[in-house]
């Protein structure tokens, strides 16, 4: 009976471990959903390929080139290196003794002359025990000439003494006490005489440790920098001036120092014409020459250093400028001085939009559009009579779909 039972209930359980057989309804909507989105991605990619879609959604890597500016020189450079205006002469100023900055008689930018005063420090306790070194040597003369004195009279009791033994009237001993201490007395005057010389070198040390107290300039030239102030303390090694305070360049002796690479050295010869071109003034060119090569090769960087003196005018060259330097086959004359450097745009930046010229500026990581108007063709490029700036960067060889506003990155070398 019970076994029955048993088997009854069992029948009767209901399986949930059982899943819903239930229609899936979304199904179907959902293959129509991806099946649109499929469809209007080729209908938007369909006209421009492949390469549209990439640019919508990737940043496109990019080669870049630039707008230069270009030397009429240009047909005769035989070497082109990159360098720095440096003077030769130039001076470093520091106190030699430590001390309070009293008085300051020069400003950064000043021309100075050698010799001149460019500072004075406090002096007050030097002058003191100046002149406490000369009452010391003069009180040391005062003990010579009272010591010579003594020695003058001395001996001349001694040569009456000595006349009065001789002829029998006193005893020979007092003429020979009196001679011994005239030798006495003598020595005292050399010791006295002593005391005044280093009396007189401690003196002559303070003068020369006065005289320290002045800074002068040891060269003429051009302040560099900022004098220390009034009050400021400078030579010390606790002090902001340690070890200098005023730096001081000759600028009629500037040249640029550059840098050649050591297989092409044999092109930057002795006296060779040069044109020197400033990142500061790009659009006016210096004639130069080459005046010393460097007795020493940079290992690290496989270069020697080339030195080029100007030939014109430096008037508002100043130390430290970045220099473009052209080694040339020829000397520039008067007429190609005269000439303008020209704009010149790389042949491969440039795109046609809508007819018109254009280039691709790289701003950042994005390209930005721009018109650019051409002159005559120069080398593998064309002059720019309108448009972008010299050193401008640009995308070389723009594709067709590259568009205004377009992500991009620069292609790194491999």
């Amino acid at each position: 009976m019970s076994d029955t039972l048993s088997t009854d209930l069992a029948s009767l359980k209901i399986d949930r471990s059982a899943k819903s057989a239930r229609p899936d309804r979304g199904g179907p909507l959902r293959v129509l959903v991806v099946l649109a989105i499929v469809g209007a991605l080729g209908f938007v990619a369909y006209p421009q390929g492949s390469e549209y879609v990439q640019a919508k959604f990737f940043k496109t890597d990019v080669e870049v080139t630039e707008i230069a500016l270009v030397s009429p020189a240009q047909a005769s450079v035989e070497l082109t290196s990159t360098g720095y205006v440096v003077p030769q002469v130039k001076s470093q100023v520091g106190a030699k003794v430590p001390g309070r900055v009293a008085k300051v008689f020069v400003r950064e930018g000043d021309h100075v002359k050698a010799g001149q005063v460019l500072l004075e420090l406090e002096r007050t306790d030097q002058v003191a025990a100046m002149q406490s070194a000369k009452m010391r040597a003069a009180a040391a003369r005062a003990r010579v000439a009272t010591a010579r004195a003594g020695v003058d009279e001395i001996q001349r009791q001694a040569a009456r003494q000595k006349a009065l033994v001789e002829r029998g009237a006193a005893a020979s001993s007092v003429a020979e006490d009196l001679a011994s201490r005239v030798t006495s007395l003598t020595e005292q005057v050399h010791a006295a005489e002593a005391e005044v010389a280093s009396a007189d070198a401690e003196v002559n040390a303070l003068k020369v440790n006065l005289e320290n107290m002045t800074v002068i300039a040891p060269i003429s030239g051009t302040v560099l920098d900022k004098p220390p102030e009034p009050g400021e303390l400078v030579g010390t090694e606790f002090s902001a001036g340690a070890g200098r305070t005023i730096e001081i360049a000759d600028f009629s002796t500037i040249v640029v120092e550059t840098d050649v690479a050591e297989g092409r050295l044999h092109l930057a010869k002795l006296g060779s014409p040069c044109e020197i071109v400033l990142d500061a003034y790009p659009t006016k060119r210096y004639r130069g020459e080459a005046v010393e090569v460097m007795p020493r090769v940079n290992r690290a960087k496989a270069t020697v250093g080339v030195k080029v003196k100007f030939l014109d005018d430096t008037t508002g060259v100043l130390p430290d400028m970045a220099a473009r330097v052209s080694f040339l086959a020829a000397a520039l004359d008067e007429k190609s001085m005269q000439e303008k450097p020209k704009t010149v745009v790389p042949a491969s930046a440039l795109a046609e939009r809508g007819g018109a010229k254009v280039v691709f500026v790289l701003d950042g990581d994005v390209a930005r559009m721009k018109a650019i108007t051409l002159g005559p063709a120069f080398g593998d490029g064309f002059e720019v009579t309108s448009g972008p700036e010299p050193g401008t960067k640009l995308i070389k060889s723009p594709s067709a779909t590259l568009a205004d506003g377009q992500k991009v990155k620069e292609k790194t070398a491999s």
